[in-house]
């Protein structure tokens, strides 16, 4: 019983320490932007948090529907499902001319083969109807933009339609005109064709006269959207955002034990996570709120941190290989290697982890922001997760063999490197787990069990 009593008294002692640090740290007594953000609300999200029932239902059909691909053969779920945690658990996505799903999922066969993989890791899908993302895909590409015609910047300039009700939606008008992710290839259908000569339009136009031609998705358009009364009326832009609307209203995650802490339920968190939380929000400890700040946690801001490069490559640098991250977008060679600071909501369930998928765990990821350097030039590839095929594979550490581009990513590194016990690192963990909303770890129920086209679901 006395040891019991010693470790409850511990334990108390912990507690209080961990909430003197945090108050100091809120109260602005530690400099820096460690304090704790305001736990989120409807407001803070599209549709104030409450999306169309009948709009959601129509964009979980089409986001699992694979008559949006020029081939009919992939679907936005098969890179974002709700089996594998609105990611597809690969470093790198397999995209058009694959089968299966998440890591069982394989490069097809000839001559339905996938050309290469996908450049960039497939990102999570949780929060992003809230209101604050402003900026989308990993270089940014994507932002809300009132002075352009469709309200948003994007790589369809002024081909992008008006209408668009977020920037969620902006972003599904994209997939679907990659010829590796959903469009295929020259040659093999005309949406395929369309999206290799630049005519964007015209591959959103033929997508939603597919659809205008199936009658039952055409009587659900009619009765989500009122300036649709005939087939015909119907657009890609409809498409995009009951798509938008279902991502939005399915995915929130903001009831993890950190945000039950935040609305007051000092009980939410264990002591470790709490203790983790300190690390987490103290500049003079992990120092991650720096880049991992608010409501998602995240600034929103851009990061270079030596991530590693593996992969087929953006098309960057001397031999394709590279991936320059902000700097293709801003031409300014002071943004190489910059990358979106992604939010942390759901981080424990959504590997593998960076730009380029490089690093398969959690504790990985977290020990390479320790130390960015030394973490890139020790890079282990056998955490890369993909599947198997000879060419691809001799593609796929060009760039990580190469010392030269390596030490060209290390030099644009920003982050400091940090040194944490092996408690505070163990506690930092908890901390991060603790972020994970426990109504996303079984989404089974956000799979449609039919889709109007008749087509199979998402493999």
């Amino acid at each position: 019983m006395k040891s019991i009593r010693k470790i409850r008294s511990a334990d108390r002692v912990s507690e209080l320490l961990v909430f003197v640090a945090l108050w100091l740290t809120s109260a602005g007594a530690v400099a820096g932007p460690g304090f704790l953000p305001d736990p989120p609300t409807d407001s803070d999200y599209n549709d104030n948090g409450v999306p169309d029932p009948a709009k959601v239902e129509l964009g979980a059909q089409l986001f699992f529907d694979k008559i949006l691909s020029g081939n009919v053969n992939i679907s936005c779920a098969t890179c974002h499902h709700a089996l594998t945690d609105t990611g597809d658990g690969l470093s790198l996505p397999v995209g058009e001319g694959g089968r299966g799903l998440g890591v069982t999922r394989d490069t097809g066969t000839a001559p339905d083969a996938i050309h290469e993989r996908v450049p960039r890791n497939a990102p999570p899908v949780f929060n992003l109807g809230a209101r604050e993302f402003t900026r989308l895909f990993h270089d940014g590409r994507l932002a809300v933009d009132n002075s352009h015609p469709s309200g948003f910047r994007s790589p369809a300039g002024d081909q992008l339609p008006a209408g668009l009700d977020s920037l969620l939606a902006a972003q599904a008008m994209f997939p679907v005109t990659s010829a590796t992710e959903m469009a295929g290839q020259e040659g093999e259908n005309p949406v395929a064709d369309a999206a290799v000569a630049g005519d964007l339009p015209g591959v959103w136009a033929q997508l939603a006269e597919r659809l205008q031609n199936i009658p039952e998705y055409a009587e659900q358009f009619a009765a989500v959207y009122e300036d649709v009364s005939a087939p015909e009326d119907i657009t890609f832009v409809h498409v995009a955002n009951a798509i938008a609307a279902f991502e939005g209203g399915a995915w929130r995650a903001d009831s993890s034990p950190f945000d039950r802490y935040l609305r007051g339920d000092r009980g939410a968190m264990s002591f470790a996570a709490k203790r983790g939380m300190r690390v987490f929000y103290s500049p003079r400890r992990g120092n991650c709120a720096s880049c991992h700040s608010g409501t998602f946690q995240t600034n929103h801001g851009f990061a270079a941190i030596a991530m590693p490069q593996i992969g087929p490559g953006k098309g960057d640098g001397a031999n394709g290989r590279e991936d320059f991250g902000l700097a293709r977008e801003t031409g300014n060679m002071a943004d190489l290697f910059r990358f979106r600071v992604p939010t942390l909501r759901n981080v424990a369930l959504t590997a593998p982890y960076g730009h380029a998928g490089a690093y398969a765990s959690l504790e990985a990821v977290v020990r390479h922001h320790l130390n960015p350097i030394k973490s890139l030039w020790s890079y282990d590839p056998s955490q890369a997760v993909m599947p198997n095929r000879p060419d691809l594979d001799a593609l796929d550490f060009q760039v990580m063999n190469d010392p030269v581009l390596v030490q060209a990513i290390a030099a644009a590194n920003e982050l400091s490197p940090v040194t944490l016990s092996k408690r505070e690192f163990a506690d930092l963990i908890e901390f991060l787990h603790a972020l994970n909303d426990p109504s996303s770890i079984d989404l089974r129920g956000d799979v449609p069990t039919y889709l109007p086209s008749g087509n199979t679901l998402a493999e």
